[in-house]
């Protein structure tokens, strides 16, 4: 009768695991999936990051994708570290396209190469209208998250791309050009700002064009910070007191930037945070305790040509970073300030600003040989 029974029951009806489908035993003293406080924190941040997703700072996708025959980023692309599916695993919801330009590059190439750069993110965009949304404003931004694309944002691009030229600043806003790193020429160097450096500065402000101090002198921050009304970036900057990169900034800098309401990105990139996750984390807190926690957020730095900590070697990888400083205590207000609330702040600050100057000042005529000599 017994066998009988067991040939009518199957082993759920009876309340035991099938053979087939049993877990082989833990090993004494180990967790399983629901006890690994790493796979809970994975989770938190994933979640986190679906609300308050990340607009990644720097990325070096334009001039990456310039040597490739053919690429798809819907499909996804190996010859690059971006591309829609691991954007989307990462949840960047926004962009930042660096137009940057190679070192060695003739100073003559300055201005077609950025043209041409500029040309071909939003050729990018156009061919992937699923995935990605052109987006010059902060309100932009926010309505492309809410479409489920990623908004791209043009700049920054170099200095040199200006020619010396303040009518060239406007004619390259007009099409899109949001970010200007100051150094690299005559008016923004190891000097600092000359008159028409400011000037310029000025008329960035009246655009909403914003500043990147990123590489620059300090007399030229310092010139900068104090000139401009609008916040201004490092988009590639951590904490030098953790790490003697010059890209890096000190204490008084950093407290400098907080004090203006600027933003420091910090790089995800090995020779100037380090090559582990851990020590980004430690960058991010530095900046976040000597700047405040309305001055701190990311930059990718990917297809910039820079190697990166094991655990965040592309676009998806974020969540793995927003994970560690869950574990460090990170509250989450701070944290969506990290990843998103702080550079949407900047952008509409920037806006404001705009507004502002538009009804004070008009378009600066200055030249470079009158104010400079």
């Amino acid at each position: 009768m017994a066998d009988l029974q067991n040939d009518l029951h199957t082993p759920a009806e009876v309340g035991e695991p099938d053979a087939l489908s049993r877990e082989p035993p833990l090993p004494v003293g180990a967790r399983g999936p629901a006890d690994d406080p790493d796979a809970g924190l994975l989770e938190r941040a994933h979640a986190l990051l679906t609300a308050h997703p990340v607009a990644d700072g720097y990325s070096g996708l334009p001039w990456a994708l310039r040597h490739l025959p053919w690429y798809d980023l819907e499909l996804g692309e190996t010859a690059v570290d971006t591309d829609l599916p691991r954007m989307r695993r990462g949840h960047v919801g926004a962009l930042f396209c660096s137009l940057h330009l190679p070192e060695g590059l003739a100073a003559d190439r300055a201005v077609a190469a950025t043209l041409e750069q500029l040309d071909l993110v939003r050729t990018v965009i156009g061919n992937h209208p699923e995935g990605l949304r052109p987006a010059r404003t902060a309100g932009q931004v926010t309505d492309a998250r809410n479409c489920g694309r990623t908004a791209v944002l043009l700049g920054p691009a170099t200095a040199a791309a200006l020619d010396d030229s303040v009518g060239l600043l406007r004619v390259l806003h007009g099409l899109g050009l949001r970010v200007i790193t100051l150094t690299g020429t005559s008016w923004a160097s190891e000097a600092g700002l000359t008159r028409f450096g400011e000037e310029v500065v000025r008329e960035m402000n009246r655009l909403g064009v914003l500043a990147d101090l990123s590489g620059a002198s300090e007399p030229t921050m310092e010139r900068v910070l104090a000139a401009s009304k609008a916040p201004v970036l490092c988009t590639r900057s951590g904490a030098r007191a953790l790490r003697p990169h010059p890209m890096n900034l000190p204490d008084e800098l950093l407290a400098a930037l907080g004090a203006a309401n600027g933003l420091c990105l910090v790089p995800l990139t090995a020779e100037q945070t380090g090559p582990t996750v851990r020590d980004v984390a430690d960058h991010v807190g530095h900046v976040r305790a000597v700047a405040g926690p309305g001055s701190v957020g990311l930059s990718g730095t990917y297809d910039a040509g820079c190697a990166h900590p094991r655990e965040l070697t592309d676009a998806s990888c974020y969540p793995h970073l927003v994970a560690e400083l869950l574990r460090r205590g990170w509250p989450e207000p701070d944290l969506a300030l990290l990843t998103w609330g702080n550079v949407q702040r900047v952008l509409r600050t920037a806006e404001v600003t705009a507004r502002a100057a538009q009804e004070r000042r008009v378009p600066s005529t200055a030249r470079i040989a009158e104010l400079d000599g």
